[in-house]
């Protein structure tokens, strides 16, 4: 495969998994984007990184957009180069929102960005690699198509749909972001190897229901959102997080633990009451912030 281009650009959404029900198959993209701009050099690749995450990210090989990269390249045979990139960070690290799928399908856009034949790197290549490298779909999905996606794996490949939300939907994501950080690695151990029938059987029928709340009916979103799968098992790790929650549907909103956690998503959160709820219920509210980020249903843009 040959490499035709020297300059490549690419932005990625922030995403939110699970929402709720659909542990590891539902997924939402978010209006927080991080961009990423590439150039291929002979020297030794050099990262300079800007915004949130930027002190704590690797500044060469190691990082993630880098790694993802070079995985794409490989999987199609291209050349190497060393690499000079610029990232400019609005995902924050660690709060359940995504970015190490936002970097991983920036990565292999960007790999996409050089090659002479682009459609080396199709969509359906960029979400197997992906998933390869996260271990699963929910929140490379949503990066990569934008809007809300169900996705999933076979023993081939992993696939993915868009959900078709209306234009005029009530669905206006806000995310509640913690100064705290979680990893998911941490958050996973947290979750028990089996769960009862009768809770397997809950979480089916609300997964269901999130779907047809999703592109239907939003008023069905209260039921549509409950979880007996993940959340409360993770409560020991993100203890204010969860009582946020529970408050938070007891008035109402539609509010769930985004992804792995301990940022709290509220579906339709464009209220005036959602704040001085948030001040009420956390120990330190200065340590919380509330982002109106919306529905993004571009998905990832290369330029």
């Amino acid at each position: 495969m040959r490499i035709a281009h020297t300059h490549a650009r690419v932005d990625v959404p922030a995403t939110s998994a699970n929402l709720g029900p659909g542990f590891d198959a539902l997924g939402m993209a978010l209006g927080l984007r991080d961009s990423v701009e590439i150039e291929a050099v002979a020297g030794r690749t050099e990262v300079e990184v800007t915004g949130e995450g930027a002190a704590d990210v690797p500044r060469g090989e190691d990082h993630l957009v880098v790694r993802a990269l070079r995985h794409g390249l490989d999987h199609v045979g291209a050349p190497q180069s060393g690499i000079r990139m610029r990232c400019r960070n609005e995902i924050p690290h660690g709060r359940g929102l995504g970015s190490s799928a936002a970097a991983t399908v920036a990565g292999l856009l960007l790999a996409r960005g050089l090659l002479a034949d682009p459609d080396a790197l199709d969509d359906r290549a960029v979400l197997d690699l992906a998933t390869e490298m996260e271990g699963h779909p929910d929140n490379a999905a949503p990066a990569l198509l934008g809007g809300a996606t169900i996705s999933w794996t076979d023993e081939a490949s992993a696939h993915a749909v868009v959900l078709d939300i209306p234009a005029t939907s009530s669905v206006d994501p806000v995310v509640l972001l913690p100064a705290a950080v979680l990893s998911t690695r941490t958050a996973r151990t947290l979750l028990p190897a089996s769960v009862p029938h009768a809770d397997a059987a809950f979480e089916a029928g609300r997964a269901a229901l999130l779907v047809h709340a999703l592109t239907r009916d939003p008023s069905v979103l209260m039921a549509a959102t409950e979880d007996r799968l993940h959340q409360e098992y993770r409560a020991p790790a993100m203890p204010e997080s969860l009582e946020l929650v529970r408050v938070l549907r007891q008035e109402g909103f539609p509010a769930t633990i985004s992804g792995a956690g301990p940022s709290v998503l509220v579906l339709t959160g464009a209220d005036d009451r959602l704040v001085p709820l948030v001040r009420q219920v956390v120990a330190r509210p200065e340590d919380w912030r509330a982002a109106r980020v919306g529905l993004d249903r571009l998905g990832a843009r290369l330029w």
